[in-house]
């Protein structure tokens, strides 16, 4: 056993007396020593109840026989970290998790690993470690929020949001902001749409690497403690096999993956997070495969922020393992691939439960015929750009519209909240991307008011940094290459004309080329935002989005 390097021999006595000194027995020495990394905090509602759910686990690890050790990450809130120069920490936290849990696994030698993670940076970068060590392992979130309700209907975080732009028309008072600033989120879990955070946790789920339930069981339900003994106990059984993550992270996993990704209708974030999944499975999945799979897998859920249901209604319906069942029985998910239920993705279809069709809608009668996600091309975006095609309204998927460019978030906003952006304007955001904002920040708070001011069916928006999973309306991120490294973006002029047409898969400035040649001699990039600290280190290491946004080698 790994451990043993930690642990057996007159030379580990030492060894072993420190671990004693934490109330270790003989016994629990002599059994397989799991660690279990547990990103519980006080910042992120999606974390203030993992130490319920990593006791849960470790409660499984004992039961199989196990030793359980927890050890902790970091996490950031995204929304609390939302439209300030917290975002820029965001998604460069990912890699200092990954970073970490490998820190703690390498120099602590654990048999195996349980995950403990909720949240949209925390999910991947625990992900992207398991898949680095190749240790036995396996993912136990923390499970999705409920939704609220206020006036009869369901509210979300988003909901809140969008309540800002809705409050600057006058559309919504006050009071009524309050109230529903109060009720929109009721409690602990992964905020309740079809988000970065619940988007990950189910595509964990479709890629084998987390028990079937993994992406809905709400947190607050009783089956989720259930599920996470149940994680610990299986932990075990993955180690007697010796299954490894990557023997269950292929490139069919993948697959099935990017096909429950394009039925659900993902976060754009999912075309950072499964690439760097990939990247550490050793895989390469270029941006292609995403279109490739979203021309032959239709959008079967609407989950806010698209659509009317949430996360909780996802579950009742028959969860991830239904939707795949669908899939699979259409020839459109791999039934042979491995999973950490140490059975085949087929074996655990065949317990899985019809639909609900009002939820999971059936292959000949989809929300769109195309899946959720799509990648666009142009001179505008070369490397490429994702929209969330299945929250953009019908009028939007076609357009031309008049660029209004800003170099930040913040000007962008102001704009947008002072009623100086028209029906027909396309709103242009740069320097936000992985290298030049550094850390690539969400841009949830200029969405948001777009649609609360009721623009969302005639202004669009286009970024060099992303978007968050609730997100809705034309929002087209990761237009790579980025401002920063000189991508066509930087070279946008205010009044330029700017063509989207999402049917097509494109994306084009529509400016003569010897006009964009002048742009560029003329080009200098502003100076970063942050000139110290990791931020700094992050903007010098990072690659393109449309790599993942991993780490240069």
């Amino acid at each position: 056993m790994r451990s043993d390097r930690m642990k057996k021999g007159v030379e580990k006595a030492p060894h072993r007396s420190l671990f004693k000194a934490m109330g270790y027995t003989d016994e629990e020495l002599e059994r397989p020593m799991i660690g279990v990394a547990n990103s519980a905090n006080e910042i992120i509602p999606g974390h203030i109840h993992l130490d319920k759910i990593t006791e849960a686990v470790k409660t499984g690890i004992r039961i199989a026989g196990g030793t359980p050790i927890e050890f902790s990450t970091i996490g950031v809130c995204d929304g609390i970290a939302m439209n300030h120069k917290g975002m820029k920490y965001s998604l460069a936290s990912r890699e200092l998790i990954a970073d970490s849990v490998e820190v703690m696994a390498m120099a602590h030698p654990f048999d195996a690993l349980v995950l403990v993670p909720n949240c949209d940076k925390i999910i991947p970068g625990m992900a992207m470690a398991l898949l680095r060590l190749n240790i036995p392992g396996i993912i136990c979130s923390g499970g999705p929020m409920l939704a609220g309700k206020m006036d009869g209907r369901d509210v979300d975080l988003i909901t809140v949001f969008e309540g800002v732009g809705a409050l600057k028309t006058g559309r919504l008072d006050e009071s009524e902001l309050k109230r529903l600033e109060d009720c929109a989120c009721p409690g602990c879990g992964s905020c309740s749409g079809m988000f970065t955070a619940n988007s990950m946790n189910c595509l964990c789920e479709a890629l084998g690497l987390a028990l079937p339930g993994n992406g809905t069981i709400p947190a607050v339900h009783a089956a989720r403690i259930r599920l996470a003994k149940k994680a610990g106990m299986k932990v075990m059984e993955l180690l007697e096999k010796n299954i490894l993550p990557r023997d269950i992270a292929t490139i069919r996993a993948f697959e099935n993956a990017l096909a429950v990704d394009m039925a659900l209708g993902c976060s754009t974030n999912t075309v950072l997070h499964v690439p760097a999944l990939a990247h550490e499975a050793g895989i390469e999945l270029p941006l292609s495969i995403f279109n490739d799979m979203s021309a032959k897998t239709p959008h079967l859920c609407s989950l806010s922020p698209g659509g009317i249901h949430h996360i909780q209604d996802l579950d009742q319906a028959g969860g991830i393992q239904s939707l795949m069942k669908i899939l699979a029985n259409n020839s459109l998910i791999h039934r042979d691939a491995i999973t950490a239920t140490c059975r085949t993705v087929g074996e655990n279809l065949d317990n899985a439960g019809e639909p609900d069709k009002d939820i999971i809608r059936p292959l000949d009668n989809p929300y769109h015929k195309e899946g959720g996600l799509s990648i666009l091309f142009g001179n505008l975006a070369p490397d490429g750009s994702v929209v969330k095609q299945s929250a953009v309204a019908p009028e939007m998927m076609k357009n031309i519209g008049v660029a209004r460019v800003f170099n930040s978030e913040e000007d962008a906003v102001d704009a947008i909240l002072g009623g100086k952006i028209k029906s027909g304007d396309v709103v242009v955001i740069r320097y936000e991307g992985p290298r030049g904002g550094p850390g690539m920040r969400e841009m949830l708070t200029p969405t948001s008011s777009i649609v609360g001011m009721g623009l969302s069916k005639s202004v669009a928006l286009i970024t060099d940094g992303r978007f968050s999973g609730g997100t809705q309306g034309a929002a087209i991120g990761h237009i790579s290459p980025e401002a920063a490294e000189g991508g066509p973006i930087a070279f946008v002029e205010e009044g330029d004309r700017i063509e989207i047409d999402i049917p097509a898969k494109k994306i084009n400035l529509l400016v003569d080329k010897d006009i964009l040649d002048a742009r560029k001699l003329k080009f200098s990039p502003p100076a970063p935002g942050i000139t110290h600290g990791y931020a700094l280190r992050y903007s010098r290491m990072v690659t393109s989005a449309s790599t993942g946004a991993v780490f240069k080698e």
